[in-house]
């Protein structure tokens, strides 16, 4: 990396039919500032996606769309990791390619609503709970995703084990009501994030696999559960990875993770860590100092601000974010927001 700057992943719903096109390109292309771009969640399968103009990795119209976005952004002296979001239950069927369902860890429905492009906003479609061999092709789609990605140019992908989707909803027991080898204990429920991690680190290398939690966040329906469980789970997985010996794993921190799983982490894990949400330029020196994270990861700023490390070293103003229009269609609040036009300055 350039620098210890990251683009976190953020999802921004412009890739019509699911294929990544030349806006996402430009978009990517105006913040190679940072030294590491995750991209937005990208479905490794149909049925991982459950919201209108996400992209995938899955065909090969896919691979060369994503192809032209890893070329400008290596061009630009980026890094880029694919982020690989199989959205699972939190879905609904008018947002999958047709002869799709949602799938999920069990048959349990999220509560409220999505938005599909062909009616607006609709409940959650039902999940079909996936079969013990329904959960191997979800592993190898996943591999294969990986694979996919490496032939599209990327330097490696983002396992999505957060934010209420397919992987997290499989770690949390209000969730995945399974008896099988796959549901129950602390180990089991975590058996598929740890198998796609081996599997993916053997496909493409453990050099090129991060990935991403939330603990003690319950987006997507997700109902909070013992908190000492949830303190155990994440210390687990921690130890597992490390021993797949996956590149980082990455934080979306929130106030109800408390220190002790802070530090449970980070004791049993020895490669980087990467840590976001609610980070600012003014606040990232602060956070590195507590001793968790390697690097900090900026999203919000950098959708707003393509120059954000530029900003960042002229101690420059940011600009405010359009929160009307992270999801829709077209450039309006997209490839639009200004820039500083600024001398060349040294990296950070």
């Amino acid at each position: 990396m350039k620098n210890h700057i990251v683009m976190a992943p953020m999802t921004r719903s412009r890739a019509t039919g699911n294929i990544p096109n030349d806006l996402m390109a430009t978009y990517y292309a105006q913040r190679t500032g940072a030294g590491l771009i995750v991209t937005e969640g990208t479905s490794p399968t149909p049925d991982g996606l459950g919201y209108p103009r996400i992209p995938g990795i899955f065909n090969d119209a896919q691979i060369a769309g994503w192809k032209n976005i890893t070329d400008k952004v290596h061009a630009g002296g980026s890094k880029i990791f694919l982020q690989l979001m199989h959205t699972g239950r939190i879905g609904h069927l008018d947002n999958l390619p047709e002869g799709w369902s949602l799938s999920g860890a069990s048959s349990i429905k999220a509560a409220g609503q999505i938005y599909t492009d062909t009616a607006g906003m609709q409940e959650h479609s039902e999940p079909v709970p996936l079969t013990w061999e329904g959960i191997q092709k979800v592993i190898d789609g996943f591999v294969t995703a990986a694979e996919n990605a490496v032939k599209a140019g990327f330097d490696g992908v983002e396992l999505h084990g957060a934010n209420g989707y397919l992987l997290e909803q499989f770690l949390n027991p209000h969730t995945n009501d399974r008896t099988d080898d796959y549901g129950g204990s602390i180990e089991h429920r975590a058996r598929l994030s740890i198998e796609i991690a081996q599997k993916t680190a053997a496909a493409i290398g453990r050099d090129r696999v991060g990935i991403r939690f939330s603990p003690y966040a319950y987006l997507g329906d997700l109902k909070p559960y013992d908190v000492e469980e949830v303190h155990a789970t994440y210390a687990y997985l921690a130890k597992a990875l490390n021993e797949i010996g996956i590149t980082y794993i990455h934080i979306a921190s929130n106030p109800n993770i408390p220190q002790r799983t802070f530090d449970a982490i980070r004791s049993n894990f020895s490669n980087t860590i990467i840590l976001c949400n609610g980070i600012t330029p003014d606040t990232a020196t602060a956070v590195l100092q507590k001793g968790f994270a390697d690097i900090v990861a900026f999203g919000r700023s950098f959708l707003a601000n393509p120059d954000l490390v530029d900003r960042i070293e002229q101690h420059a103003p940011l600009n405010e974010i359009d929160l009307s229009t992270l999801y829709t269609p077209g450039p309006k609040g997209y490839t639009d927001y200004p820039t500083m036009r600024l001398s060349p300055v040294h990296s950070i």
